[in-house]
């Protein structure tokens, strides 16, 4: 039988470290990672693909809540770690995830790990991903979308004010933030940091470039039918074929 692939995201050295010693301590799992922050945590699950995640509500940088909406139905099989308040347990209940109440001892640990196994073995993954987030807007509720983007870039967490922001580009399994003369190199897909940037101000051109429409000065319609947008510095963005109807009709509602 495979081991479960476990990741602990917990912001506590104490908690982590008791985390992942129980784990260690059960032969059919292995400990894959161990994440202190939001930012962190959406990264190694991205990376590692763990098949079950420890995840304490309250981390820095994005809670638990935020690591949930950021990978939407990519988020694995969740025991929450919380010392949350009646109304968000109340809600772990009606969804049926399990959780961990700070403090906690082994048996309620592996009573918590006993369902994981069953549901691990049931092989629902999908439907449980959809269960996740629909708890996230149930105890969340809808968030309104940041004026500033937060990212992991050269080893630091840059704060990037979206009006700033001009372009995204793609990259293989990273995006590349233009900001001026500056660029950031983040492990980000295009899907998720287009949700993260919302589509009042900014709009896919491209299979490999979101545009900050406040920078576009101009719509060119070539001769062969190719669009392409100049922004004010003078940098132009050729719109893809698929995109052309919806990039339009964005740049008609900003008028």
């Amino acid at each position: 039988m495979s081991r479960i692939r476990t990741l602990v995201v917990e912001d506590q050295p104490i908690a982590r470290d008791r985390l992942v010693e129980l784990l260690q301590s059960e032969p059919d799992v292995e400990v894959v990672g161990a994440a202190e922050t939001g930012l962190d945590a959406v990264e190694a699950i991205r990376r590692l693909s763990p098949d079950l995640v420890f995840l304490d509500l309250q981390i820095p940088d994005l809670d638990g809540f935020g690591v949930i909406s950021e990978l939407g139905h990519a988020m694995p099989l969740t025991i929450f770690v919380t010392a949350y308040d009646e109304y968000a347990l109340r809600a772990f209940d009606v969804h049926a995830f399990d959780y961990l109440l700070k403090p906690f001892g082994r048996e309620r640990f592996q009573e918590a790990l006993a369902r994981a196994r069953a549901r691990l073995d049931e092989g629902r993954e999908e439907q449980l991903a959809r269960r996740l987030v629909s708890l996230v807007q149930d105890v969340g509720g809808p968030k309104p979308l940041p004026d500033r983007l937060m990212v992991k870039s050269g080893g630091r967490v840059v704060f990037l004010a979206l009006e700033e922001l001009d372009a995204v580009e793609s990259e293989g399994n990273y995006v590349r933030l233009h900001v001026g003369t500056r660029v950031h190199l983040v492990r980000e897909t295009m899907a998720s940091i287009e949700a993260r940037l919302g589509q009042d101000r900014f709009c896919r051109v491209h299979r490999g470039w979101i545009v900050n429409l406040d920078r576009v000065r101009e719509l060119h319609v070539r001769t062969n039918g190719e669009h392409e947008l100049v922004t004010h510095e003078g940098r132009s963005y050729r719109v893809g074929r698929a995109y052309r109807d919806a990039v339009q009709e964005r740049l008609q509602l900003r008028v």
